[in-house]
């Protein structure tokens, strides 16, 4: 049984998604605020969190990030006010792994939930390479981890997804377009930007200043590719 943590202050909202969720026979647990949500949000038993944003005490912003930050990788989805674009987009560029928006169906965020989970549960790595080095950088594609110089580098949901494609089509130049479908799914509209962010800060983890460690190649126009060994 899968276990889903609602971080949601509104009573009304947060008592009628943990009846829909334990109804389709998800256990369910529940934080009313901020720091309830980021304690419980820690517990490695949970496999998917549903965020929102305004909370007291902490934002659901700042949630994602800590989370994110401790290594956490369990997904998330964040509850958002409908029009609030800038919201969708800071939120996946922090880490969450989808949004949706308020007023929603109990089904449209049930099918998020299922699509999430079974994103997650896909082979870590579809080629059969289970552990890629590259100079002083390692990556488990088994254990989501990543490490440089022996020391371990936390990347969020989206970098490492970021990180493991192009190392799975490494030398081929992929164009933004393709990376959005492929690591954020086919239905999470964001725009183009959120990509380039998310490499930006990818290569600032995984790369030196100097040209000659460069591992991800911008291609003008186009895209990125990652350097053929």
């Amino acid at each position: 049984m899968k276990k889903i943590l609602i971080i949601e202050d509104e009573d009304s909202i947060r008592m009628a998604l943990e009846d829909d969720f334990r109804l389709e026979h998800y256990e369910v647990e529940v934080a009313s605020d901020g720091l309830e949500g980021l304690d419980k949000g820690a517990d490695p038993q949970t496999d998917l969190i549903i965020l929102d944003i305004m909370l007291p005490g902490i934002n659901g912003y700042e949630i994602c990030k800590k989370l994110r930050s401790q290594g956490i990788r369990t997904p998330i989805i964040m509850l958002t006010a409908k029009g609030q674009e800038i919201d969708r987009v800071l939120g996946l560029e922090i880490g969450a792994d989808d949004y949706v928006t308020k007023p929603f169906s109990p089904r449209e965020l049930q099918a998020r939930v299922k699509a999430v989970l079974r994103r997650m549960e896909k082979e870590p790595d579809d080629t059969g390479e289970k552990l890629f080095r590259i100079g002083d950088l390692e990556v488990d594609f088994q254990q989501y981890e990543c490490s440089k110089n022996g020391k371990k580098v936390s990347l969020t949901a989206h970098e490492f997804g970021l990180l493991k494609y192009l190392i799975q089509n490494r030398g081929r130049a992929i164009d933004r377009y393709e990376l959005l479908e492929e690591v954020w799914g086919k239905d999470v509209v964001v725009s183009l930007r959120t990509v380039d962010t998310h490499m930006a800060n990818l290569r600032k983890k995984i790369e030196d200043d100097n040209d000659s460690s460069r591992l991800i190649i911008s291609i003008r126009g186009v895209g990125y590719k990652f350097r053929a060994e």
